[in-house]
């Protein structure tokens, strides 16, 4: 059954990145978290999209700019709602702490020390229950060679390029738009044992169907429960 991915956690409801939406995704009971990370000046990973501070907190500048002891008291709520006034960046570590395995994650890692986040999935048990992706190849090639059991994602839109992965990353997941869930790409994926992953950022029943129909083994939805009332109203209820 495909496995169900929160992109930035249940952010039609709460801040991206935040304890607020997180919990949403977990009891809706989605399979995957969607996480960015990014790092403080003085070195401490963060949930937080950025790098700009301004568009989610109400701090300025770059995350990257400003020490740890200022981004902790920073409000990354209120730009969406009041009642989000007490939300703060979460540090990965207490965050990996609070999550507990209630769910997995999907780490979009803008820019880390790899040793340091590698070292804090071990640490909490996550390394069997998360997956990476990174915007630079440059990383996916470093973390493939620290650790090539970690799971990697890569993004692709031709079956061509589905191989690529695999052979130049090492990659268990593929990503890409419904528009390339062609018969064709989804057998590749099996022929090569890695996963399939469609991006569908829309709220649209008859392409939450498409999907389902696709075979592929995950969605990354921005709009998860919509699409798991479609299961559910179709008669399959058990997703995973």
């Amino acid at each position: 059954m495909i496995e169900i991915v929160c992109h930035r956690g249940a952010n039609e409801y709460a801040p991206e990145n935040t304890y607020a939406s997180s919990e949403i995704c977990i009891d809706w009971g989605a399979d995957f978290l969607e996480i960015d990370i990014n790092t403080s000046r003085d070195g401490i990973p963060y949930l937080f999209h950025g790098p700009d501070l301004s568009r989610t907190t109400n701090g300025s500048g770059k995350i990257y700019e400003h020490d740890s002891s200022i981004l902790d008291q920073l409000d990354c709520g209120s730009w969406f709602s009041n009642k989000f006034s007490a939300e703060r960046i979460p540090r990965l570590d207490e965050f990996l702490a609070w999550i507990d395995r209630r769910i997995k994650l999907f780490l979009d890692v803008k820019w880390a020390d790899l040793q340091l986040i590698r070292q804090l999935i071990y640490e909490h048990d996550m390394q069997d229950n998360c997956f990476f992706w990174f915007g630079r190849n440059k990383f996916a090639h470093e973390l493939h060679a620290l650790d090539s059991s970690l799971d990697l994602k890569i993004n692709v839109s031709s079956t061509k390029e589905v191989v690529q992965a695999k052979e130049l990353y090492g990659a268990s997941i593929v990503e890409f738009s419904l528009q390339d869930a062609s018969q064709e790409m989804i057998s590749t994926c099996r022929e090569l044992d890695v996963r399939s992953m469609i991006l569908y950022k829309t709220n649209d029943v008859d392409g939450f169907r498409r999907i389902i129909k696709s075979g592929a083994d995950m969605v990354n939805l921005d709009h998860a429960d919509h699409f798991l009332k479609v299961l559910k109203d179709d008669g399959t209820t058990d997703h995973t």
